[in-house]
């Protein structure tokens, strides 16, 4: 099988969306060209950030004390079949992915399978390059309690969102509880989703593997098959 790969991941910059609405991601020249005096010239840059900025992994510990960090993750976790829930069409800022539309992919597209990575499109998204507008007083969409605990007891390994988090701070971090209480993890600000099919697809989660994270910044992929090219 030939695989298409799809960038699911925000470019990180000064400007992008935070939690606390302030600048979470620096980027700065520590040395430049013009430092070196030799014939070897260098651009070395020097990064401060938050752990949980752009799209990135919760782990476990992020919530729960003594939970799992980033680095107890190996890859082969990582690789997980995904299924795209597609609520864009009606969401609003304080829309939650209810039961009943888990049920109704479900009807239209079979079980979400054991070990899963549960995508949630809501087309939130299109906001990022507004970071004022993305995060809203932290009023987004996100994911009820019940389907939460309706897709754990469907044995999937993962959540992801396009937007600041499954919860709304309003509604308290019940999300987080349910997923990170059971060993799961959360992928937050997920990019591109209209571009992954609603089942048959994979992502990698590739964090970057910080010893005792509680979260970090990843590289998301999504890999769907490519159509085959007439001979």
């Amino acid at each position: 099988m030939i695989y298409k790969l799809i960038d699911l991941t925000h470019t990180l910059n000064s400007t992008i969306p935070t939690w606390n609405g302030g600048c979470g991601f620096n980027h700065d020249v520590h040395m430049d060209y013009s430092d070196f005096k030799g014939e070897y010239k260098f651009r070395v840059m020097k990064v401060k950030m938050h752990a949980g900025i752009g799209t990135h992994m919760d782990a476990p510990s992020h919530y729960i004390p003594g939970g799992k960090f980033i680095h107890d993750f190996d890859v082969n976790d990582l690789m997980l079949p995904c299924v795209v829930i597609d609520i864009s069409d009606k969401c609003h800022e304080r829309y939650s992915l209810s039961t009943q539309d888990v049920a109704d992919f479900e009807r239209n597209f079979g079980s979400i399978a054991k070990g899963a990575c549960v995508m949630v499109q809501t087309g939130w998204s299109k906001f990022w390059d507004e970071p004022l507008r993305y995060h809203n007083n932290h009023v987004f969409p996100s994911v009820s309690s019940e389907a939460a605990e309706l897709l754990v007891a469907r044995g999937v390994s993962a959540l992801g969102i396009d937007t600041l988090s499954p919860d709304r701070p309003e509604d308290g971090f019940k999300v987080h509880k349910t997923f990170l209480g059971g060993e799961k993890i959360i992928i937050e600000n997920v990019a591109n989703l209209d571009s992954m099919p609603p089942t048959g697809s994979f992502v990698m989660v590739l964090p970057i593997k910080i010893k005792d994270g509680t979260e970090a910044p990843v590289r998301l992929v999504g890999l769907t098959l490519k159509e085959k090219v007439p001979n």
